[in-house]
C-alpha cells in the first residue's frame, strides 16, 4: 500500500509505503524544486518460516522512483530496526545512493556483537554504513535541507530527520492512539525516550511527525502521520499533563508485558550491517544465528 500525502504548496513531497506483514512504513521524500529524493527506512520482505527474502516491497519503491524520474541522493535509516530487515543494500546496489544512519549505531553494534557472539573481525565502528550522522548535522536532498535530531530512548542510536515542517521520527512515536515505542532493548531508556519526545514537542504545533510503524488499533486503516499538536493533545502514553515520572512508570510497566518482535533475531544481525547479510560460509550460504535460552 502506498499513498502520496496532500501537503501545502512549497512543501516537500512525501510518498508513504505501508508494509502489512511488519506494519512498517517506508518513505520517499522529494525536494519540491527538483527530482531529487531520499528513501527512508526501506523494508526487505522476509519469510521467517523459510528464511527466504524477497524484494517485492522494495521494487514497488523503485517503480515509483522510475515512473517519476527521480534521482535518489540518500538511503536513510532512523535506527537499526528490530521488527523488519532493511532493504538498504538492495536499493544501494540498484541506485548507488549512500546509506546513512546515526553515529551512535556503534553502541548498538557492540551490544549485538556480544549477543550474537560475532567474530572479532566484525567492526563496531559503523564502517558498514556509507555515512554516520551526528546530532544537528545538516545535509541536502537537491535543494531541500534536512537536519538530524538525535532522539534516543527506543535505542541509543535513534535519529529523526527534520525538514521544513516535517519530521521522520522512526519508532520514537507512533500514532496518538497507539502511543510510543518500547524502551527495553539494549541501551534503551524510557527516561531518554521521554526527553527525546519533549524535544520533538518543542517544534511548532503544525509540524507533521511521520511514524515508521502503525499497528492499526481497533482494526482501523493504516495511518502514519500526526501533527505535534495532535500528539501532545491525545497520545495515550505521553500527551500533555503526563510528566516524566508518570511516563517512565507507564512505559516500563508496559514493556514488561511485551513479547519480543517476531523478526528481532534475524533483523538485528542484518540491520547492524547496513543491510548486508553475514558473510557466506564455505558452502556459499549465509547463516543467521539464533541464541538459545538467552531471552526468558
Amino acid at each position: 500500500m502506498s499513498a502520496t500525502l496532500p501537503l501545502p504548496a512549497g512543501s516537500e513531497t512525501v510518498q508513504a509505503f505501508f508494509h502489512p506483514a511488519t506494519s512498517s512504513v517506508s518513505y520517499i521524500l522529494q525536494d519540491p524544486a527538483s527530482e531529487h529524493c531520499a528513501i527512508l527506512d526501506p523494508v526487505l520482505d522476509y519469510d521467517p518460516a523459510t528464511a527466504r527474502t524477497g524484494t517485492q516491497f522494495a521494487d514497488g519503491m523503485l517503480d515509483y522512483i522510475r515512473v517519476n524520474d527521480l534521482s535518489v541522493d540518500w538511503i536513510l535509516e532512523t535506527h537499526a530496526h528490530a521488527d523488519h530487515i532493511t532493504a538498504a543494500q538492495y536499493l544501494h546496489k540498484k541506485l548507488g545512493a549512500p546509506v546513512a544512519i546515526g553515529e551512535h549505531i556503534c553502541q548498538v553494534q557492540y551490544s549485538m556483537k556480544q549477543l550474537f557472539n560475532l567474530p572479532n573481525t566484525f567492526a563496531c565502528d559503523g564502517s558498514q554504513f556509507d555515512h554516520l550522522l551526528s546530532d544537528g548535522e545538516r545535509f541536502k536532498i537537491g535543494s531541500l535541507e534536512l537536519r538530524v535530531m538525535h532522539t534516543p530512548g527506543h535505542t541509543p542510536a535513534c535519529v529523526s530527520y527534520l525538514t521544513n515542517d516535517s519530521v521522520f521520527v522512526g519508532d520514537t512515536l507512533f500514532m496518538p492512539d497507539y502511543g510510543t515505542a518500547r524502551a527495553d532493548f539494549p541501551g534503551g531508556s524510557a527516561r531518554a525516550l521521554y526527553q527525546s519526545i519533549q524535544r520533538l514537542f518543542r517544534l511548532p504545533d503544525s509540524t507533521r511527525l511521520y511514524c515508521c510503524h502503525d499497528y492499526q488499533p481497533g482494526g482501523r486503516d493504516p495511518q502514519w502521520h500526526a501533527t505535534v499538536m495532535e500528539q501532545k493533545r491525545s497520545n495515550i502514553h505521553i500527551r500533555s499533563g503526563i510528566d516524566e515520572r508518570g511516563f517512565v512508570q507507564l512505559r516500563e510497566a508496559r514493556d514488561r508485558t511485551l513479547d519480543l518482535p517476531a523478526l528481532i533475531l534475524p533483523a538485528l544481525q542484518v540491520n547492524i550491517r547496513a543491510g548486508h547479510f553475514p558473510p557466506v560460509e564455505s558452502n556459499g550460504v549465509s547463516y543467521l544465528k539464533i541464541p538459545v535460552d538467552v531471552f526468558r
